[in-house]
Protein backbone atom coordinates (compact mmCIF):
# COMPACT_ATOMS: atom_id res chain seq x y z
CA UNK A 1 0.00 0.00 0.00
CA UNK A 2 2.90 2.45 0.79
CA UNK A 3 4.60 1.26 -1.89
CA UNK A 4 1.80 2.84 -4.12
CA UNK A 5 1.61 5.86 -1.87
CA UNK A 6 5.06 6.93 -3.11
CA UNK A 7 4.12 6.18 -6.46
CA UNK A 8 1.50 8.59 -6.68
CA UNK A 9 2.68 11.09 -4.65
CA UNK A 10 -0.68 12.30 -3.29
CA UNK A 11 -1.81 11.25 -0.66
CA UNK A 12 -8.77 12.40 6.28
CA UNK A 13 -25.41 15.64 24.56
CA UNK A 14 -25.14 14.00 25.84
CA UNK A 15 -27.11 16.32 27.66
CA UNK A 16 -29.95 18.43 26.67
CA UNK A 17 -28.76 21.94 26.06
CA UNK A 18 -29.83 25.36 25.46
CA UNK A 19 -30.41 26.49 22.32
CA UNK A 20 -27.39 28.51 22.08
CA UNK A 21 -25.13 25.69 22.76
CA UNK A 22 -27.61 23.40 20.26
CA UNK A 23 -26.64 26.02 17.70
CA UNK A 24 -22.51 26.42 18.73
CA UNK A 25 -22.49 22.34 18.85
CA UNK A 26 -24.12 22.65 15.07
CA UNK A 27 -21.31 25.18 14.28
CA UNK A 28 -18.79 23.26 14.88
CA UNK A 29 -19.64 20.43 13.34
CA UNK A 30 -20.60 22.04 10.01
CA UNK A 31 -17.36 23.98 9.99
CA UNK A 32 -15.59 20.29 10.55
CA UNK A 33 -17.42 18.68 8.02
CA UNK A 34 -16.43 21.62 5.41
CA UNK A 35 -12.88 21.85 6.37
CA UNK A 36 -12.63 18.15 5.97
CA UNK A 37 -14.19 17.48 2.88
CA UNK A 38 -13.20 20.28 0.24
CA UNK A 39 -11.00 20.21 -2.00
CA UNK A 40 -11.64 17.77 -4.90
CA UNK A 41 -10.81 14.02 -3.79
CA UNK A 42 -11.75 15.12 0.36
CA UNK A 43 -13.75 13.07 2.14
CA UNK A 44 -17.38 12.48 1.99
CA UNK A 45 -19.64 14.24 4.34
CA UNK A 46 -18.86 14.44 7.62
CA UNK A 47 -8.72 -8.36 21.04
CA UNK A 48 -5.96 -10.26 20.72
CA UNK A 49 -3.73 -10.09 17.35
CA UNK A 50 -7.35 -8.91 15.74
CA UNK A 51 -6.22 -6.32 17.37
CA UNK A 52 -2.40 -5.88 16.27
CA UNK A 53 -1.49 -2.59 14.21
CA UNK A 54 -1.04 -2.94 10.84
CA UNK A 55 2.01 -3.43 9.61
CA UNK A 56 4.38 -0.99 8.90
CA UNK A 57 5.35 -0.81 4.73
CA UNK A 58 8.69 -2.58 3.66
CA UNK A 59 10.05 -0.43 1.09
CA UNK A 60 11.03 2.96 2.85
CA UNK A 61 10.48 6.35 0.80
CA UNK A 62 12.91 8.12 -1.14
CA UNK A 63 13.94 11.39 -0.31
CA UNK A 64 11.79 12.77 -3.38
CA UNK A 65 8.50 11.00 -2.71
CA UNK A 66 9.01 11.04 1.22
CA UNK A 67 6.49 14.34 1.91
CA UNK A 68 3.94 14.40 -0.55
CA UNK A 69 2.28 17.93 -1.02
CA UNK A 70 0.22 19.34 1.64
CA UNK A 71 -3.63 18.87 0.17
CA UNK A 72 -4.56 22.34 -1.30
CA UNK A 73 -6.67 24.94 0.75
CA UNK A 74 -9.73 26.22 -0.57
CA UNK A 75 -10.70 29.75 -0.94
CA UNK A 76 -12.20 29.46 2.37
CA UNK A 77 -10.66 27.25 4.31
CA UNK A 78 -8.80 30.17 6.77
CA UNK A 79 -12.18 31.49 7.71
CA UNK A 80 -13.74 28.04 8.29
CA UNK A 81 -10.93 27.49 10.57
CA UNK A 82 -11.70 30.56 12.23
CA UNK A 83 -14.67 29.71 12.60
CA UNK A 84 -14.20 26.43 13.87
CA UNK A 85 -11.89 27.61 16.58
CA UNK A 86 -14.22 30.07 17.70
CA UNK A 87 -17.15 27.09 17.68
CA UNK A 88 -14.82 24.83 19.41
CA UNK A 89 -13.87 27.82 22.05
CA UNK A 90 -17.49 28.21 23.01
CA UNK A 91 -18.64 24.81 23.39
CA UNK A 92 -15.40 24.60 26.17
CA UNK A 93 -16.86 27.26 27.91
CA UNK A 94 -20.38 26.88 27.89
CA UNK A 95 -22.65 26.42 30.87
CA UNK A 96 -22.28 22.38 30.82
CA UNK A 97 -19.18 22.17 29.08
CA UNK A 98 -16.18 20.60 30.34
CA UNK A 99 -15.03 23.33 32.37
CA UNK A 100 -18.30 22.97 34.55
CA UNK A 101 -17.27 19.03 35.35
CA UNK A 102 -16.33 19.73 39.10
CA UNK A 103 -17.43 15.96 40.38
CA UNK A 104 -17.78 12.46 39.11
CA UNK A 105 -18.59 9.17 42.07
CA UNK A 106 -20.00 5.61 41.43
CA UNK A 107 -22.96 4.92 42.90
CA UNK A 108 -23.30 2.03 45.20
CA UNK A 109 -26.31 -0.36 45.39
CA UNK A 110 -28.90 0.97 48.39
CA UNK A 111 -29.53 4.45 48.83
CA UNK A 112 -26.70 7.48 48.23
CA UNK A 113 -27.27 10.75 49.64
CA UNK A 114 -26.08 14.01 47.80
CA UNK A 115 -25.69 16.97 48.76
CA UNK A 116 -23.12 19.69 49.65
CA UNK A 117 -22.60 18.32 53.08
CA UNK A 118 -20.28 16.65 54.68
CA UNK A 119 -22.43 14.04 55.78
CA UNK A 120 -23.68 13.03 52.72
CA UNK A 121 -22.14 9.63 50.61
CA UNK A 122 -21.64 11.96 47.52
CA UNK A 123 -20.83 15.45 48.16
CA UNK A 124 -21.52 18.43 45.42
CA UNK A 125 -18.25 20.63 45.61
CA UNK A 126 -20.08 23.73 44.68
CA UNK A 127 -22.66 25.96 46.20
CA UNK A 128 -25.95 23.91 46.45
CA UNK A 129 -27.97 22.64 48.93
CA UNK A 130 -26.71 20.56 52.29
CA UNK A 131 -29.59 17.91 51.11
CA UNK A 132 -30.59 17.41 47.51
CA UNK A 133 -31.69 13.89 47.83
CA UNK A 134 -31.27 10.33 47.85
CA UNK A 135 -30.13 8.03 44.55
CA UNK A 136 -31.16 4.18 45.48
CA UNK A 137 -30.05 1.52 43.46
CA UNK A 138 -32.32 -1.40 43.94
CA UNK A 139 -33.67 -4.56 41.67
CA UNK A 140 -37.11 -5.37 40.88
CA UNK A 141 -38.24 -8.40 39.68
CA UNK A 142 -39.71 -8.25 36.31
CA UNK A 143 -42.93 -10.45 35.22
CA UNK A 144 -42.65 -14.01 34.32
CA UNK A 145 -39.21 -15.62 33.48
CA UNK A 146 -37.70 -12.52 33.30
CA UNK A 147 -34.43 -11.77 35.40
CA UNK A 148 -34.53 -8.96 37.69
CA UNK A 149 -33.72 -5.15 36.62
CA UNK A 150 -31.66 -2.74 37.95
CA UNK A 151 -33.01 0.62 38.42
CA UNK A 152 -31.60 3.86 40.08
CA UNK A 153 -34.61 6.28 41.79
CA UNK A 154 -34.45 9.46 43.06
CA UNK A 155 -35.55 10.20 46.57
CA UNK A 156 -36.41 12.84 48.31
CA UNK A 157 -34.30 13.72 51.85
CA UNK A 158 -35.93 14.25 55.42
CA UNK A 159 -37.98 17.36 55.25
CA UNK A 160 -38.36 17.11 51.34
CA UNK A 161 -36.66 18.25 48.42
CA UNK A 162 -34.94 21.44 48.28
CA UNK A 163 -36.94 24.88 46.88
CA UNK A 164 -35.68 24.98 43.20
CA UNK A 165 -34.74 21.69 42.59
CA UNK A 166 -35.83 20.35 39.04
CA UNK A 167 -35.89 17.30 36.89
CA UNK A 168 -35.65 16.98 33.50
CA UNK A 169 -36.92 20.99 33.76
CA UNK A 170 -40.45 20.35 36.14
CA UNK A 171 -40.64 20.35 39.83
CA UNK A 172 -38.46 17.24 41.45
CA UNK A 173 -40.01 14.35 42.20
CA UNK A 174 -39.55 11.31 43.63
CA UNK A 175 -39.16 8.85 40.17
CA UNK A 176 -37.07 6.21 38.37
CA UNK A 177 -34.02 8.03 36.22
CA UNK A 178 -33.13 7.31 32.61
CA UNK A 179 -29.45 6.66 32.59
CA UNK A 180 -28.94 5.80 29.21
CA UNK A 181 -29.30 6.92 25.69
CA UNK A 182 -28.96 10.33 24.93
CA UNK A 183 -31.06 12.09 27.01
CA UNK A 184 -30.61 10.59 30.95
CA UNK A 185 -32.80 12.44 33.31
CA UNK A 186 -31.12 16.00 34.47
CA UNK A 187 -31.29 17.38 38.45
CA UNK A 188 -30.78 20.77 38.70
CA UNK A 189 -30.78 23.59 41.23
CA UNK A 190 -30.15 26.64 39.46
CA UNK A 191 -26.46 26.58 37.77
CA UNK A 192 -25.54 22.66 39.38
CA UNK A 193 -26.57 19.58 37.08
CA UNK A 194 -26.46 16.52 38.47
CA UNK A 195 -26.69 13.20 35.75
CA UNK A 196 -26.28 9.64 36.45
CA UNK A 197 -24.88 7.51 33.64
CA UNK A 198 -24.60 3.72 33.02
CA UNK A 199 -20.77 2.91 33.03
CA UNK A 200 -20.75 -1.45 32.16
CA UNK A 201 -22.36 -2.59 35.21
CA UNK A 202 -22.20 0.74 37.62
CA UNK A 203 -23.68 3.46 38.05
CA UNK A 204 -21.61 7.16 37.35
CA UNK A 205 -22.79 10.44 39.00
CA UNK A 206 -21.87 13.67 36.93
CA UNK A 207 -21.47 16.23 38.37
CA UNK A 208 -21.59 19.98 36.79
CA UNK A 209 -21.69 23.34 37.89
CA UNK A 210 -22.15 26.53 35.54
CA UNK A 211 -20.22 28.82 38.00
CA UNK A 212 -16.75 26.44 38.00
CA UNK A 213 -13.89 28.76 39.05
CA UNK A 214 -12.97 26.37 35.89
CA UNK A 215 -15.03 28.25 33.94
CA UNK A 216 -15.06 31.53 35.27
CA UNK A 217 -10.95 31.62 34.83
CA UNK A 218 -11.67 30.51 30.91
CA UNK A 219 -9.36 33.25 28.50
CA UNK A 220 -10.11 30.93 25.51
CA UNK A 221 -7.68 28.00 23.74
CA UNK A 222 -4.20 28.05 22.98
CA UNK A 223 -3.63 27.28 18.85
CA UNK A 224 -0.91 26.03 16.53
CA UNK A 225 -0.25 28.60 13.61
CA UNK A 226 -2.66 27.34 10.99
CA UNK A 227 -0.33 25.06 8.06
CA UNK A 228 -1.76 23.68 5.22
CA UNK A 229 1.20 21.24 5.20
CA UNK A 230 -0.53 19.35 7.63
CA UNK A 231 -3.55 18.86 5.60
CA UNK A 232 -2.99 15.93 3.52
CA UNK A 233 -4.67 13.11 1.36
CA UNK A 234 -4.22 9.74 3.34
CA UNK A 235 -4.53 6.53 1.57
CA UNK A 236 -7.30 4.48 2.94
CA UNK A 237 -7.00 0.69 3.15
CA UNK A 238 -10.62 -1.04 4.67
CA UNK A 239 -10.46 -4.21 7.13
CA UNK A 240 -12.04 -7.24 5.70
CA UNK A 241 -13.79 -7.67 8.35
CA UNK A 242 -13.80 -5.01 10.58
CA UNK A 243 -11.45 -5.00 13.65
CA UNK A 244 -12.80 -4.72 17.06
CA UNK A 245 -10.36 -2.33 18.79
CA UNK A 246 -9.55 -2.44 23.20
CA UNK A 247 -9.43 1.17 23.47
CA UNK A 248 -6.96 2.06 27.05
CA UNK A 249 -8.74 4.84 29.27
CA UNK A 250 -7.76 7.19 32.22
CA UNK A 251 -8.99 5.00 34.51
CA UNK A 252 -7.66 2.04 33.89
CA UNK A 253 -10.84 0.58 31.81
CA UNK A 254 -10.51 -0.43 28.04
CA UNK A 255 -13.62 0.21 25.66
CA UNK A 256 -14.26 -2.27 22.83
CA UNK A 257 -14.82 0.20 19.61
CA UNK A 258 -15.14 -0.96 16.00
CA UNK A 259 -12.13 0.12 13.45
CA UNK A 260 -13.31 -0.22 9.89
CA UNK A 261 -9.66 0.23 8.42
CA UNK A 262 -6.15 2.63 8.75
CA UNK A 263 -5.16 5.56 7.02
CA UNK A 264 -1.89 5.70 5.64
CA UNK A 265 0.53 8.73 4.73
CA UNK A 266 4.34 9.85 4.76
CA UNK A 267 4.95 12.84 6.88
CA UNK A 268 8.61 14.58 7.27
CA UNK A 269 9.92 11.56 5.44
CA UNK A 270 8.50 8.91 7.58
CA UNK A 271 5.68 6.75 6.68
CA UNK A 272 2.55 6.79 9.57
CA UNK A 273 -0.36 4.44 9.71
CA UNK A 274 -3.18 5.46 11.97
CA UNK A 275 -6.24 3.40 12.89
CA UNK A 276 -9.80 5.21 13.60
CA UNK A 277 -12.36 3.98 15.70
CA UNK A 278 -16.20 4.68 15.00
CA UNK A 279 -18.07 6.01 18.14
CA UNK A 280 -21.59 4.69 19.21
CA UNK A 281 -24.04 7.28 17.78
CA UNK A 282 -21.08 8.76 15.25
CA UNK A 283 -21.49 6.41 12.61
CA UNK A 284 -20.47 8.99 9.68
CA UNK A 285 -17.60 10.17 11.75
CA UNK A 286 -13.73 8.68 12.24
CA UNK A 287 -12.08 8.98 15.41
CA UNK A 288 -8.61 9.30 15.46
CA UNK A 289 -7.18 9.01 19.17
CA UNK A 290 -3.75 10.18 18.96
CA UNK A 291 0.16 11.06 20.65
CA UNK A 292 2.50 12.40 18.37
CA UNK A 293 6.71 14.20 19.58
CA UNK A 294 4.58 17.57 20.54
CA UNK A 295 2.91 15.87 23.39
CA UNK A 296 4.27 17.20 26.58
CA UNK A 297 6.01 19.85 25.01
CA UNK A 298 3.49 22.09 23.01
CA UNK A 299 0.39 19.87 23.15
CA UNK A 300 -1.25 17.85 25.54
CA UNK A 301 0.56 14.94 26.77
CA UNK A 302 -2.49 12.10 26.54
CA UNK A 303 -3.63 12.46 23.58
CA UNK A 304 -5.13 15.02 21.10
CA UNK A 305 -8.43 13.62 18.97
CA UNK A 306 -9.44 14.30 15.60
CA UNK A 307 -13.05 13.61 13.86
CA UNK A 308 -12.96 13.37 9.91
CA UNK A 309 -15.43 11.89 7.35
CA UNK A 310 -15.39 9.04 5.76
CA UNK A 311 -13.27 8.02 3.05
CA UNK A 312 -14.01 8.92 -0.50
CA UNK A 313 -15.19 5.52 -1.33
CA UNK A 314 -16.51 4.58 1.45
CA UNK A 315 -15.70 2.54 4.60
CA UNK A 316 -15.22 -1.18 2.69
CA UNK A 317 -13.21 0.41 -0.54
CA UNK A 318 -9.79 1.12 -0.95
CA UNK A 319 -9.58 5.30 -1.40
CA UNK A 320 -8.24 7.90 -0.33
CA UNK A 321 -8.96 10.48 2.94
CA UNK A 322 -8.67 14.02 4.17
CA UNK A 323 -6.96 14.60 7.18
CA UNK A 324 -6.50 17.60 8.15
CA UNK A 325 -4.37 17.96 11.59
CA UNK A 326 -5.37 22.00 12.23
CA UNK A 327 -8.78 20.17 13.20
CA UNK A 328 -6.64 18.07 16.59
CA UNK A 329 -8.16 18.87 19.91
CA UNK A 330 -7.48 18.52 23.28
CA UNK A 331 -9.73 15.42 25.02
CA UNK A 332 -11.60 16.55 27.89
CA UNK A 333 -9.17 15.59 29.98
CA UNK A 334 -7.18 18.52 29.31
CA UNK A 335 -10.09 20.61 31.63
CA UNK A 336 -11.05 18.51 34.38
CA UNK A 337 -9.70 15.31 35.85
CA UNK A 338 -13.30 14.15 36.27
CA UNK A 339 -13.56 12.75 32.73
CA UNK A 340 -12.89 9.53 31.63
CA UNK A 341 -10.60 9.81 28.92
CA UNK A 342 -9.95 7.15 25.82
CA UNK A 343 -6.48 6.70 25.60
CA UNK A 344 -4.20 6.56 21.71
CA UNK A 345 -3.79 2.90 20.99
CA UNK A 346 -0.47 1.59 20.43
CA UNK A 347 0.33 2.08 16.71
CA UNK A 348 -1.51 5.68 17.05
CA UNK A 349 1.87 7.35 18.54
CA UNK A 350 3.50 8.73 16.24
CA UNK A 351 7.49 9.34 16.19
CA UNK A 352 6.75 12.58 14.02
CA UNK A 353 5.83 16.14 15.45
CA UNK A 354 1.95 17.53 14.52
CA UNK A 355 2.54 21.05 15.09
CA UNK A 356 -1.07 21.33 14.15
CA UNK A 357 -4.25 22.24 16.16
CA UNK A 358 -5.15 22.94 20.01
CA UNK A 359 -2.02 23.13 22.28
CA UNK A 360 -1.71 22.63 26.07
CA UNK A 361 -3.79 24.19 27.82
CA UNK A 362 -3.98 26.34 30.25
CA UNK A 363 -1.80 28.56 27.68
CA UNK A 364 1.94 28.42 28.80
Amino acid sequence: MMRRLAMKGKLAGRLALSLEVLLMGWVLVQARQTLAQEPGPAASAAPAAQDAAPAAPTAPATAQDATPPAAPVYARWGEDLAAWRAARESAIDAPDGWLTLVGMDWLNPGVNSIGAAEDNQIRVHAQAPDHIGLLTVSSIQAKGKQPAQEIVQLQAPSGGFPPDLTIDGGPARESPLTVEGPKPSMISWHGVTIVVLKRGDRYAVQIKDANSPARAAFKGLNWFVPNPRYRVHAAWTPYTPPRTVKIPTVLGTTIDLPSPGFAEFVLDGRPVNLEPVIEKGAEGTLFFILRDVTSDIASYGTARYLHTGLPDHGLDQPGTLMLDFNLLENPPCAYTTFANCPLPPEQNRLPVAIEAGEKLYPPQ
